[in-house]
């Protein structure tokens, strides 16, 4: 598994246009908003709650693309909103990588 989340790790990193590296403040705003925003629907803790669970060792299953998807464009029929007018594509694909321990 391990395996498997390196992998989807390098393929969110590969995806990053060149020079897409975000700058520690804007890494710091995220980390915060992955607690607070996204703390409020998938628990504090992130073990669950209105939304789905985001442990690491559940994320290391999805792909990358598709952790980046949702986070854009939310999941229609679901309370997940769609954050695209929040977060750029870098930042989408930041947090996916978070989520699955690929950055601190």
């Amino acid at each position: 598994m391990r395996v498997l989340g390196a992998i989807t790790g390098a393929v969110v990193l590969a995806a990053w246009p060149a020079g897409a590296e975000l700058a520690p403040e804007r890494q710091a705003r995220l980390r915060d908003m992955v607690a607070q925003d996204c703390g409020s629907c998938h628990g504090m803790t992130r073990q669950g709650g209105l939304g789905s669970p985001l442990l690491q060792d559940d994320m290391v299953k999805l792909s990358a693309e598709s952790v980046v998807h949702t986070i854009l464009e939310g999941r229609p029929g679901t309370p997940m909103p769609p954050w695209k007018t929040m977060l750029s594509r870098d930042d989408a694909a930041w947090i996916a990588a978070y989520l699955m321990g690929e950055v601190k």
